[in-house]
C-alpha cells in the first residue's frame, strides 16, 4: 500500500492547477461483466447472521405475514360462508395491501433489535477517491459541495489520502464548458486534487459511467465514496466509514441514511421533515432485519474498490427496454452481486453527517419516481440469479411492491365500488332454488369492516406517531422547534400528505401501465431547483384527477352517501390536486410554514457546516455560460480557452460518429466568416465537437465576433 500512496503523492509537484492534468495516471482495476445465471465466486465463505438480525426478519416479515393472514381472515368472516366472486376479487387485493400497511409498522418494531454500531479506532491508510457522476447539473452547486467537502477531509487529516473525481457524462456543450471552468476554479480552493473526466459517449448511463471509473482509475484507490450531484458527506463520516470499512475485510459496502435538506417549496419541506422525523427510525428497522445482506441506494455510501470490481459489472438485460437493455436501478442490483459473491453490505444508521437534495414539486417527482418504477420492475426479470441471497431477493420484491401498490390500491377501490354499486342497484335473490326450503340471506358484517379500517388506519399512522413521539426524546424535538411544534408539524405532514397520495396513486397507476405497454423512460437530467408551475400546466397533469373525483363523489352522493365518510380523503386529494401541485411548489408557502415553525429541521436551524461553506464557495465560482452567447463570450477569452483545453483528454479514441462531428464541424467553421456565424452552422453534436477538441477550438477562436 505504501507505493500506492507515493503514486498518490506524485500530484503534489503540480501545485498550480494550470498545471494539473485533467486526470492522474490510470491505473487499470478488472472489472468483468457477470453471469448472473451462473454461480458465483465466492470472495469469502458465507456467514449466518446473529440472533438479533433473525428476530429482527421474524418481526418484521413473520409479524407482516400474520396481520396479512389475520385480516383476510376477518375479511372472509365479513362476506359469510358463500362470498361472490366479487368479493372474492376484494379479498384478494385486500390481503397484499392490508399486509404492505402492517410491514411498515412491523418495521418499526424490529427495530428494537438494531446492532449497536461503533467506530474502530487507530491507524487507517486507505485511499479513498470520492466519486460524483453528473448529467447536465448546475456545476456550480455540485461542485461547490465537493469543494466544501475537500476542505473538511483535510481538517480530518485525510488529505493525503483522498482526491476527488467528477465524472461527467453532459452532452450539452454549453454546460460542458461549465464543468471546466468550475472545475478550474475549485482546484484554486481545493487543498485536495480534483479530477474531471467527461465521457466521449455515455453508453450504460450511470453504470457505465462508474464502470469506465473503476476499469481506468479503480486500482488507484482502496474505497471510493460514491455521491448524487446534489448530495454530500461530512468530513468526519467519510472518515467513520472509511475506519469502519478497513477494520472489517468482508466488508463491501456502507449505506448511510442521508438527510434530506435545501427544501424551499411546501411539497420538498414536507419530505424534508418526513424523512428527517420517520426517517431513522425506518432505516433502524431495514438495518436491523438486513443485517450484513443490506441494500444500496445509489450514493451517499462507501464501497471497497476491490469488491466492487471483482462482483459488479452488471450485463445487460435482453430485449429492448423498458424491461431489458441497461439496467436502470443498478445500485439493488450491485448490492445483490456482493451479497451473493460473499461480501457484507450494510446499511449503518447512526450516522448523521450524510445529506442530499429533495425534489421540488409533486411534478419533479413523478418524474423521478416514472425511472425508478421502470428499474423496479426490471428487477423482475433477476429473481433467478443463482447464488441470490434470500434477503436479496425481499429488497427487489419490496421496491417492486412499493410501485404496484398504487394500482392495487386502485383496484381495491374500485372493486369495493363495484361491489356497493351491485347492492344497491341489484335485488337480492333469496330463493335461487325453486325447492329451497329456507332463504340465503346476504351477508355483509359492517361492524367488522369498521373495524379492519380502524385497524388500517392505526397501521398506517402508528410509525408516524412513535416516530414522532421518539423524537420528543432526543435533541431532534428541541432542535426542530420543540414537543409542540415537532407533533404540529407532524399533523400537517399527515394531512399534506393524504391529499397527495390520491393523485400519486394514479400518477403511479399510470407509469406501471405505460411500462407494461412498453414504453421507456429515457434519461433526463433531474430538476435540482424547481419552480412553481403554471395553471395550464397543473390543469393539464391533472384534469384526469379531477373529473374521477367528482364523478364519484357525484355517484356516491346519489346513491350511497353513507361511503363519503371513508372515502371523502380520497375524493378530496383528487378534486383538490391542482391547487395541492401548484401551491405546494411554491417557495412563499415554504416560507410561511418555516416562520410559523411548521416542518422545521434541525440542519435548517442549524446549518451543517459542509453546506455552508459550500454555498460560500458557489458565491465564489465563476458565472454561468447561457446559450450561444455564453460560448461568444467564452470563445473570446483565451485565457479561459487554455484552461478549459486544459482539462479535455489527450488524444482521445474517437468512435466514428464522434470523428464524423468534429470532420463536419472543421469544415463549416472554415466555411464561417465569424464566431456567430460557425455556431449557427452547427449541430448540437458538432458543437460539442467543437468544444471538445483543441485544434478546432483555438480555429474558431480566431474568428471576428
Amino acid at each position: 500500500m505504501a507505493g500506492s500512496l507515493d503514486r498518490m503523492s506524485v500530484e503534489r509537484v503540480f501545485p498550480v492547477p494550470d498545471r494539473m492534468p485533467a486526470t492522474p495516471p490510470e491505473s487499470p482495476l478488472a472489472m468483468p461483466v457477470q453471469d448472473f445465471g451462473a454461480r458465483p465466486r465466492l470472495a469469502f465463505p458465507r456467514v449466518h447472521n446473529g440472533w438479533r438480525v433473525w428476530m429482527a426478519r421474524l418481526v418484521s416479515f413473520g409479524g407482516t405475514a400474520a396481520i396479512a393472514v389475520i385480516g383476510f381472515m376477518q375479511m372472509l368472516r365479513t362476506f359469510g360462508d358463500n362470498p361472490t366472486p366479487m368479493q372474492w376479487a376484494l379479498l384478494a387485493l385486500f390481503a397484499p395491501t392490508f399486509a404492505w400497511v402492517g410491514f411498515s409498522f412491523c418495521n418499526v418494531l424490529a427495530g428494537l433489535f438494531a446492532s449497536r454500531l461503533t467506530t474502530p479506532q487507530g491507524p487507517n491508510d486507505a485511499r479513498v477517491a470520492v466519486v460524483m457522476p453528473i448529467y447536465h447539473e448546475d456545476a456550480q452547486k455540485s461542485i461547490g459541495l465537493l469543494t466544501a467537502l475537500a476542505r473538511e477531509l483535510e481538517r480530518e487529516g485525510m488529505a493525503d489520502r483522498a482526491e476527488i473525481f467528477v465524472l461527467s457524462d453532459s452532452r450539452d456543450p454549453v454546460i460542458a464548458v461549465n464543468e471546466t471552468m468550475v472545475i478550474d476554479a475549485a482546484r484554486r480552493m481545493s487543498p485536495l486534487p480534483i479530477w474531471y473526466r467527461r465521457r466521449i459517449t455515455n453508453e450504460d448511463r450511470k453504470t457505465g459511467n462508474i464502470g469506465d471509473f473503476v476499469r481506468r482509475w479503480g486500482g488507484r484507490y482502496d474505497q471510493m465514496v460514491v455521491l448524487d450531484a446534489d448530495s454530500i458527506m461530512t468530513g468526519a463520516t467519510i472518515r467513520e466509514l472509511s475506519a469502519r470499512m478497513n477494520a472489517d475485510p468482508r466488508l463491501a459496502l456502507i449505506q448511510t441514511m442521508p438527510i434530506l435538506v435545501g427544501g424551499e417549496t411546501i411539497f420538498a419541506r414536507l419530505t424534508q421533515f418526513a424523512g428527517r422525523v420517520y426517517g431513522p427510525m425506518i432505516a433502524r428497522g431495514v438495518s436491523a432485519w438486513s443485517g450484513d445482506t443490506g441494500n444500496f441506494w445509489g450514493h451517499n455510501a462507501i464501497i471497497r474498490m476491490t469488491a466492487f470490481a471483482s462482483a459488479c459489472g452488471l450485463p445487460r438485460l435482453p430485449g429492448r427496454p423498458p424491461f431489458g437493455g441497461t439496467i436502470l436501478s443498478h445500485d439493488f442490483v450491485e448490492a445483490a452481486a456482493l451479497c451473493r459473491a460473499g461480501w457484507k453490505v450494510r446499511l449503518d444508521h447512526d450516522l448523521r453527517g450524510s445529506f442530499e437534495g429533495c425534489p421540488p414539486t409533486l411534478l419533479d417527482m413523478a418524474v423521478r419516481e416514472r425511472r425508478w418504477a421502470q428499474g423496479n420492475l426490471q428487477h423482475s426479470r433477476l429473481f433467478g440469479m443463482r447464488g441470490a441471497r434470500a434477503v436479496t431477493l425481499a429488497h427487489f420484491t419490496i421496491g417492486i411492491l412499493g410501485f404496484l401498490m398504487s394500482p392495487l390500491w386502485l383496484a381495491l377501490i374500485l372493486v369495493g365500488l363495484v361491489l356497493s354499486a351491485t347492492v344497491l342497484l341489484s335485488t337480492p335473490e333469496y330463493f335461487p332454488n325453486a325447492y329451497q326450503l329456507f332463504p340465503d340471506w346476504p351477508v355483509f358484517d359492517a361492524r367488522r369492516m369498521l373495524w379492519l379500517f380502524v385497524v388500517s388506519m392505526a397501521l398506517l399512522l402508528l410509525p408516524k406517531l412513535i416516530a414522532t413521539f421518539r423524537a420528543w426524546l432526543r435533541p431532534l424535538a428541541r432542535n426542530s422547534g420543540g414537543p409542540v411544534r415537532i407533533f404540529a408539524s407532524s399533523l400537517f405532514e399527515i394531512l399534506l400528505s393524504a391529499l397527495i397520495a390520491p393523485v400519486q396513486m394514479l400518477i403511479q397507476t399510470r407509469q406501471i401501465y405505460e411500462i407494461l405497454r412498453g414504453r421507456d423512460s429515457g434519461w433526463n437530467a433531474q430538476v435540482r431547483a424547481g419552480s412553481m408551475p403554471d395553471w395550464n400546466v397543473v390543469i393539464a397533469r391533472h384534469w384526469v384527477h379531477v373529473g374521477l373525483g367528482i364523478g364519484t363523489l357525484i355517484v356516491l352522493a346519489k346513491f350511497s352517501p353513507a361511503q363519503l365518510i371513508w372515502l371523502s380523503p380520497i375524493l378530496a386529494g383528487l378534486i383538490l390536486s391542482p391547487l395541492t401541485s401548484r401551491y405546494s411548489a411554491s417557495p412563499v408557502f415554504g416560507r410561511w410554514a418555516r416562520m410559523r415553525g411548521l416542518l422545521v429541521t434541525p440542519e435548517e436551524r442549524d446549518p451543517p457546516a459542509v453546506l455552508s461553506d459550500a454555498s460560500a464557495v458557489v458565491r465564489a465560482m465563476p458565472r454561468p455560460l447561457k446559450g450561444a452567447a455564453g460560448l461568444l463570450a467564452f470563445g473570446g477569452n483565451q485565457a479561459q480557452i487554455d484552461r478549459h483545453v486544459a482539462l479535455l483528454p489527450e488524444n482521445p479514441v474517437l468512435p466514428e460518429d464522434k470523428r464524423l462531428a468534429r470532420i463536419t464541424a472543421g469544415a463549416k467553421i472554415a466555411h464561417a466568416g465569424t464566431k456567430t456565424q460557425a455556431l449557427d452552422y452547427l449541430t448540437r453534436d458538432e458543437t460539442d465537437a467543437l468544444v471538445s477538441d483543441p485544434a478546432l477550438l483555438r480555429q474558431w477562436s480566431v474568428l471576428p465576433l
